[in-house]
């Protein structure tokens, strides 16, 4: 049998003191790491007792006829006005974006995605929205058309498309050009290409897009 080689008890004893001491490192090494990340997700003493409240605005709108008086977060865009603090769903939330026009509303006579728009930037404007063109039992004659029409499908841009339809027939009365008007200085005429390009900030996943123009020229008593 072979005699133990006194370096191998000591190569032994030096293995040991090394695990020991990698394994306290590790060890060291989590604490501190732990610590460090719940020294990074608590906030700053005294922070959430002296961040400043928002900044708030009493505004005045006039909204489907009646006025309505808000004290709103002047972050709050017109959409969030009109669906949270007046409970006003019809206007619909899309894309946030002004990418849809789900969110179309009349300000002061003209079309506008309420998404984009801060509600304190319309102090004392008129403003209409799906609920002020027509009730149930008295539709406006633009949602009327795009019921005999089929222009709605499933129906979540439905009242954008119509707020937007109600604003470009009277564009077109108004004489206001737009990117397809052949003629700047001419009153412009109705026509697919008008109607076409004047919708085309209203997105409709359905596809709906030629019941809408029918339901457009209609409203209009001419054929599409």
């Amino acid at each position: 049998m072979a005699a133990a080689s006194p370096r191998s008890g000591v190569e032994d004893i030096q293995d040991t003191n090394e695990a020991d001491r990698l394994t306290l490192t590790r060890r060291k090494l989590l604490v501190a790491g732990a610590a460090s990340a719940t020294a990074a997700a608590a906030p700053p003493i005294g922070m959430s007792q002296n961040a400043a409240p928002p900044p708030t605005a009493t505004t005045s709108l006039q909204v489907n006829g009646k006025t309505r008086k808000l004290v709103l977060d002047t972050r709050t865009t017109l959409l969030d006005a009109l669906r949270e603090q007046l409970r006003l769903t019809g206007t619909k939330k899309g894309c946030d974006h002004g990418q849809c026009g789900a969110c179309t509303v009349l300000v002061d006579g003209r079309r506008i995605n309420a998404c984009l728009t801060l509600a304190v930037m319309h102090e004392g404007a008129s403003i209409t929205t799906i609920e002020g063109l027509g009730t149930p039992g008295a539709l406006h004659p633009m949602q009327a058309a795009f019921v005999r029409h089929d222009g709605y499908q499933c129906g979540y841009c439905t009242p954008g498309q119509i707020c937007s339809a109600v604003a470009v027939l009277e564009e077109i009365r108004d004489g206001i050009p737009s990117h397809v008007s052949p003629d700047l200085n001419a009153a412009p005429r109705l026509s697919l290409d008008e109607v076409r390009e004047r919708m085309s900030g209203n997105l409709c996943r359905c596809g709906a897009y030629s019941n809408i123009i029918e339901a457009i020229f209609d409203v209009a008593g001419e054929s599409a």
